[in-house]
């Protein structure tokens, strides 16, 4: 018997919320698009025309009253997520949140404990982990085939305009939680985790270069992992040449994708290590294809929920990268190291991403 299709829902018409919908409409009827919700009725309305969608709401709390939802798709601005969420919780509603999931660890950890007593889970949108090269990656990584893992490099560096800062919610501590650190480089170094596993140290720097934001336009970070190797990580807001590029130096190979907003497997390559030609025959990638997405993810979620499991990604998985947020700002902002484990609730990281304040002054009066 083929698994019954999951009835979905999206909060929030914006941008993003397309590739929300085209994942569903990719899902080849595993899963359909029954409402939409936003703020804005008639953009609700609007989207859920376009995308077939037969209910429109202007807001959560309507939706969850008129419709029996599996899976909702929250695809508002990230101070919305936590509230959100967990209404959907409490409704008993599993959530698939955009990135980033919550504004705080402390907001992540309130949602940690509502699923404990809920029927719903909470996944965090980081589509780059499902793309086919990088679960390649991570099973040959598992398998010993590459041998350790000795270096790695992540870098985000995007370019967005003054014009791009004119959305009131963004570039703004308490509305989007950070700057390219929170919002643009989460997604390369998200998957740099999920490749090399914990992280136990950083120590960094960030700041304000060249936009009018109270947050950062620049951060780098120096990691140390649990299984010994190192990595550096850069984000940035203000590069004219755009790149998201990953590089891992391991014993037998280097592992390599360049792409900006999705890879495919052409992105990738792999350089074998004198002596060690033989793990040229084991990548064996494909050609082509999508670009890493949100249909690559959906369809893994999909799988979780036929299967009766959390979906990828849980809490506790987004807590490692949020957690590496938080230590990154610590470290920047109070020219210390930071540990793994070290923010807790006496940290005034844990309670936002700037802490004690950023060391330069506030130019936005909201």
């Amino acid at each position: 018997m083929s698994p019954r299709s999951h009835r979905m829902a999206i909060v929030g018409t914006g941008g993003i919320a397309a590739a929300h919908a085209e994942a569903i409409r990719a899902s080849a009827g595993r899963a359909h698009l029954v409402a939409a919700a936003d703020v804005d009725i008639d953009r609700a309305r609007t989207f859920a025309a376009a995308w077939d969608a037969p209910h429109a709401y202007a807001s959560l709390t309507e939706l969850l009253r008129e419709e029996q939802v599996d899976l909702i798709c929250l695809c508002t601005p990230p101070g919305q997520h936590a509230p959100l969420a967990a209404q959907c919780l409490r409704a008993g509603v599993t959530v698939l949140v955009e990135k980033p999931p919550t504004l705080s660890l402390a907001e992540l950890d309130e949602l940690a404990a509502l699923e404990r007593r809920s029927p719903g889970h909470v996944a965090t949108v980081f589509q780059h982990r499902f793309g086919p090269a990088a679960v390649r990656l991570r099973r040959m990584v598992a398998d010993g085939e590459l041998g350790r893992p000795l270096l790695a490099t992540c870098a985000t560096q995007w370019y967005r305009d003054d014009a791009y800062f004119a959305v009131p919610w963004r570039g703004n501590w308490t509305t989007e939680g950070g700057g390219p650190t929170m919002g643009h480089g989460i997604h390369q170094f998200d998957l740099l985790f999920s490749v090399l596993g914990p992280w136990r140290e950083v120590s960094a720097l960030a700041a304000r270069q060249a936009r009018s934001t109270d947050t950062e336009d620049v951060s780098m970070a120096l990691v140390t992992f649990e299984n010994g190797a190192v990595a550096t990580v850069v984000n940035s807001v203000v590069s004219p040449r755009q790149t998201s590029a990953l590089r891992f130096d391991f014993e037998r190979a280097t592992v390599e994708v360049e792409h900006l907003y999705g890879y495919t497997d052409d992105d990738w390559t792999l350089t074998a290590a004198p002596g060690h030609e033989d793990v040229l025959a084991r990548w064996t990638p494909g050609s082509g294809g999508a670009p890493s997405g949100h249909a690559d993810q959906l369809a893994a979620v999909l799988d979780a929920l036929d299967n009766g499991e959390p979906p990828p990604v849980t809490v506790e998985d987004a807590r490692r990268t949020m957690e590496f947020i938080a230590a990154l700002y610590a470290s920047a902002f109070t020219g210390e190291r930071v540990r793994s484990g070290q923010i807790g609730p006496d940290s005034p990281f844990w309670l936002r991403m700037n802490g004690t304040a950023a060391p330069w002054d506030k130019v936005n009066t909201q």
